[in-house]
């Protein structure tokens, strides 16, 4: 399939209000997508089917899944895909300021009380569209953000997201589990080294200690990779890599439970930290910082012998693989305006005026490809 022909079928399925889902992972010149055929709500809570799954930050929320077996299925292989709009710094009216540092100072006061060590705050900010095409605004972001999982998906009965996130919650091929502990924010500068303050350090120290403490119970072998720095977009995080090798007796829902939602994006302890926030945020985050992506998708792969004799001696493995990325980074399309979600993690040291200002930089990520 051509390019014009992918994008035309894609355009077809929106403008009949049918589900699907486009997308690209990581540094990845691959762009797929899934057309529903019909507009039937799939949900899930065993995360058992194969598909593509599309998870709310609180599990009360529907967590809604595109079976395979109900859609079909295109790829596109192209490394920048050619559109008419520029990507441009964008300006977006910044409101509820001292609501959002009223919010983040009650954080730090309930941390200093030793209510949990660290809370993440986020608040959503409104901007109109002149370019409300979902199919369009992908585009762009796919050309913008070759370092995250681009996407858009859309069910006329849930409603239309898009983002790029750089964030992976975990990837599970066959018996391996990867994930990522990724935190601490700065914008980035290509004139300046990227000097991380005490507070930032800690803050990345913390999501790493919580996902190894929380694995230990169904994985073994455990790796934890140097930190580093990262670039996503106009802005830098601290990451380390961790691996481990899943135990026979655990299933991927228990995972999931124990890994979601992450402290770089809830806190910790997580059901403190999510009690917080759902009590003080004073909306409904609905999808942002939950998590998408495949689902027990099968992944075959050849694999030789040494057995002596054999002629044909290769034989092919086949394995279940899931890859689930936070949904950061992302936007809710409404008719003619955008809903942009934002946030931080609050810690102890955290500055109410600065975390409002980390909030304004998050925005320009999405906000730049809106026009």
């Amino acid at each position: 399939m051509n390019e014009d022909s992918f994008f035309e079928a894609l355009e077809t399925q929106y403008s009949n209000q049918l589900p699907f889902v486009v997308y690209s992972r990581p540094i990845n010149s691959v762009i797929k997508c899934w057309l529903q055929k019909d507009n039937t709500l799939h949900k899930t809570e065993t995360f058992s089917e194969s598909g593509f799954v599309f998870a709310p930050f609180d599990f009360k929320d529907e967590s809604i899944v595109f079976l395979e077996a109900e859609c079909e299925h295109y790829s596109l292989e192209v490394n920048q895909i050619e559109i008419d709009d520029k990507v441009s710094d964008a300006t977006i009216a910044a409101t509820n300021k001292n609501a959002h540092i009223e919010l983040v100072s009650k954080g730090i006061e309930a941390i200093k009380d030793g209510e949990f060590k660290k809370v993440v705050l986020s608040r959503c900010e409104a901007k109109s569209l002149q370019n409300n095409n979902p199919i369009s605004i992908f585009k762009t972001l796919y050309n913008t953000y070759k370092n995250a999982m681009v996407y858009c998906w859309y069910h006329p009965k849930v409603g239309l997201w898009l983002g790029a996130t750089p964030e992976l919650l975990f990837k599970v091929e066959g018996k391996q589990l990867t994930t990522i502990s990724l935190a601490g924010t700065q914008s980035f500068n290509k004139d300046v080294e990227a000097l991380w303050t005490n507070k930032e350090v800690e803050e990345q120290k913390i999501v790493t200690d919580y996902i190894i403490n929380k694995i230990e119970p169904y994985t073994k072998q455990i790796n934890v990779s140097d930190v580093e720095t990262i670039r996503a977009g106009n802005l830098l995080h601290l990451k380390s890599r961790i691996t481990s090798l899943i135990d026979s007796s655990a299933s991927l829902k228990s995972i999931i439970e124990a890994l979601h939602p992450t402290p770089a994006v809830c806190g910790f302890p997580k059901q403190d930290a999510k009690d917080f926030i759902l009590q003080n945020e004073g909306y409904n985050r609905e999808y942002y910082t939950g998590f998408l992506g495949e689902l027990n998708l099968k992944q075959s792969k050849t694999r030789n012998t040494n057995r002596r004799n054999v002629e044909n001696n290769a034989y092919a493995v086949v394995k279940a693989q899931s890859n689930f990325y936070v949904n950061l980074r992302c936007v809710q399309l409404l008719k003619s305006k955008a809903v942009i979600y934002v946030g931080g993690g609050i810690t102890k040291d955290s500055n109410p005026e600065n975390e409002w200002e980390e909030t304004v930089n998050k925005t320009k990520t999405i906000g730049n490809v809106l026009g």
